[in-house]
């Protein structure tokens, strides 16, 4: 029988019931977000222990961690870089050493030979044979009367003045209260499904992953495949599955203006352009169009990788948009690509008549307020911004179509904020989300549930493929020489630095000494520079000199990993790439090969490398598919990183991984579809277990 569809005890009873939890130690939990008993039930081991059998020591290697017993053989002060207490540790198997670095005299005393201990810790190889380092050691009689762990020790995320001690004592509380009455604890997840997908009850599933019985498999824990970690994976992910469907079937709801336009601004743009649409763009735009003309709120995701031609498209849209009369706004995150796209949608729109403003946090007064007056007027058809479109003070007459560019930088909560703006007697309006960041199935699985995908998947022709090398920094005489020779070839040439100012400690060359040795080995160069300090004149000025072949090297930061197009440089070299992300390099490398001329990246490196430097370096020589990159990079560095979530907090899991298990993903959405269907009721408790009610996930 289901449970009564009410909070559970648990989810509502203040940490502070459970002994040995007092006003102290609630107020350093709730730093973490721990506040009810259900809170630390679901704050789960991220590590384990084995103390449950003692290991001899002759059957030690380095990295173990391990118990051990056995006699103290002797022990005296050793003086090398630091002062230790060394105390050499027998069984009868084989010595091993205990190293302390602190101790004190009665600590000394306490360890003369044969004295009994067991101790837990790393064994590490030492100078002459395996120690442990500061392991946890305790005193044994001359019986053996120390009683062993029953299960393996789990290790759990902290906050200070919290030790794994005390998180043993809490969590084994909380469990008691569990034990006694499971029904404390909802199956939120309807029986049907549990025996569908052959789920493991919760309350057991949990007892399983917090003590975690002698006889489970040390590995299977490690590797997050045991069945207990795999039930509870379920459930999250079904929870943050849920809870973007619960924004998207909202949205259903909803009601936007239909955008249904006779093609006439579409036309004149497209007899403009120079060049051709590719089938895949032509694709898109039709079902962006389609979407438009529908009285739902269209949320479309479109991917493309680097230099598809994702802008024109979203122009495209925005004019269909626009000749219904209605208005358009895009926000990027940051100045610099909310500076690009103005340099397009300006070159594109305004010859065929159209005004495109321009709005951030940073301008004031006058200017500021005369782009809020023709905003809430309605004389300002399209804008391009920053999040300073979603402040309090932005209204709009009738916005019809948000563009959002890079959307795996905002939250749901902050593009719903931009969202609400265009709310009115229409209805909300329309959004169209771009990326150039080819996201993984995986991923666009899990965090985009709640949007339509269009995917650009075929470069312009004339695209030529871009050779990548990787060379350490002090070949950099080679690399400056393959400059001056593309130079002469009347070929052009982009720097890019990773820091605009030197840091000694990321050993990074900046943007400015650069130009500056630059210009004394190149004398005969036009060189020019850019990066995010410059004012937006003097970058514009730069970039346009650049793009008409008055500047032959251009120096930069990452300012120019998209919206600059100059099919004439060829010539790519990345300073310090092993500080970037595949994505951003794949971005950089992608403005160069943009004409007919054969292309080149050089990966100049300081070593030494990391493993993860390593590994993204040879992917990013081997590769030019953008969604291969994507998914090597979500391996890599993981789903937060990749998302770019890591930061701020969002689309964190507490087990789930996407790489790891992303085996269930297809049936975690028809779970999910099912339990929207049948057990709507189940939606709200599942997302508040997992999500808790941010992102607007639960009141979207």
């Amino acid at each position: 029988m289901n449970p009564p569809l009410e909070r559970s005890w648990s989810d509502k009873t203040p940490i502070t019931h459970l002994k040995g939890i007092g006003k102290r130690n609630a107020e350093r939990l709730a730093r973490i977000g721990i506040r009810s008993v259900q809170d630390v039930l679901f704050h789960l081991p991220f590590r384990y222990q084995d103390r449950t059998r003692i290991i001899p020591i002759s059957n030690l290697r380095a990295g173990d961690q391990a118990v051990v017993e056995g006699v103290v053989n002797g022990s005296d002060i050793r003086f090398g870089r630091r002062r230790s207490l060394v105390v050499e540790l027998v069984d009868g198997t084989g010595a091993l050493v205990l190293r302390l670095f602190h101790f004190s005299s009665a600590q000394q005393a306490s360890l003369g030979p044969g004295t009994r201990l067991r101790c837990f810790g790393e064994v590490r190889n030492g100078l002459s044979a395996l120690e442990m380092v500061h392991p946890e050691y305790s005193y044994l009689g001359h019986q053996d009367d120390g009683v062993l762990d029953l299960s393996l020790t789990p290790l759990y995320p902290t906050t200070e003045g919290m030790h794994q001690l005390s998180w043993r004592k809490t969590t084994d509380e909380a469990l008691k209260l569990l034990e006694s009455n499971p029904s404390l604890l909802p199956e939120w997840i309807p029986q049907p499904l549990l025996e569908r997908y052959r789920l493991p009850e919760l309350a057991g599933a949990l007892r399983t992953v917090h003590r975690p019985p002698i006889d489970t498999s040390l590995e299977l824990l490690i590797s997050g495949r045991h069945p207990a970690q795999k039930r509870l994976a379920f459930e999250e992910l079904l929870a943050h599955q849920l809870g973007l469907r619960n924004v998207r079937h909202r949205q259903r709801r909803l009601r936007s203006p239909a955008l249904a336009s006779s093609g006439y601004l579409q036309g004149r743009l497209l007899r403009k352009l120079p060049f051709c649409l590719t089938g895949a763009q032509r694709r898109v735009v039709d079902e962006i169009s389609a979407d438009l003309t529908r009285d739902q709120p269209m949320m479309r995701l479109m991917q493309g990788d680097v230099g598809s031609g994702k802008t024109v498209v979203s122009a495209l849209a925005a004019l269909q948009a626009v000749e219904t009369g209605h208005q358009v706004a895009l926000m990027a995150p940051t100045e610099i690509l909310a500076e690009q796209h103005l340099r397009s949608f300006r070159r594109w729109l305004e010859p065929l008549g159209l005004e495109v403003g321009w709005l951030t946090g940073r301008q004031k007064g006058r200017a500021r307020a005369d782009i809020l007056d023709s905003l809430a007027e309605g004389e300002m058809q399209f804008v391009v911004g920053t999040q300073a479109l979603f402040q309090s003070d932005v209204r709009f007459q009738a916005l019809g179509l948000v563009i959002i560019d890079e959307q795996h930088r905002f939250g749901v909560h902050q593009r719903m904020a931009l969202w609400e703006k265009g709310a009115g007697a229409g209805g909300v309006p329309h959004q169209l989300i771009m990326t150039a960041t080819p996201i993984p199935r995986t991923l666009a699985m899990t965090a985009y549930a709640d949007l339509d995908l269009s995917l650009i998947d075929e470069l312009p022709p004339g695209r030529t493929p871009v050779t990548t090398v990787v060379v350490r920094d002090n070949r950099r005489a080679e690399v400056i020489d393959r400059v001056r020779v593309a130079c002469q070839q009347q070929r052009q040439v982009y720097w890019v630095c990773t820091l605009i100012e030197e840091s000694e400690s990321l050993q990074c060359q900046a943007a400015e000494d650069a130009c500056k040795r630059l210009a004394e080995a190149l004398p005969n160069l036009r060189i020019g520079m850019v990066h995010g300090r410059l004012k937006l004149a003097e970058r514009d000025a730069v970039m346009k000199d650049f793009v008409q072949h008055n500047v032959d090297l251009l120096v930069a930061t990452t300012v120019i990993e998209v919206g600059v197009d100059v099919p004439n440089a060829s010539l790519m070299v990345i300073e310090n790439p092993e500080r970037l992300g595949l994505a951003q390099l794949h971005q950089l490398r992608g403005r160069v090969g943009r004409g007919t001329v054969e292309s080149h990246c050089v990966l100049m490196y300081h070593p030494p490398l990391s493993e993860s430097a390593r590994q993204r370096l040879k992917v990013i020589r081997e590769s030019r598919d953008g969604f291969l990159i994507a998914q090597r990079d979500l391996e890599i560095r993981g789903a937060g990183e990749v998302l770019g979530t890591r930061q701020t907090g969002e689309m964190q899991f507490r087990i789930a991984d996407l790489l790891r298990h992303q085996f269930m993903l297809d049936d975690v959405q028809q779970a999910a579809e099912t339990i929207l269907a049948e057990y709507p009721d189940r939606v709200e408790p599942l997302v508040r277990r997992w999500v808790g009610a941010k992102e607007g996930y639960i009141n979207a």
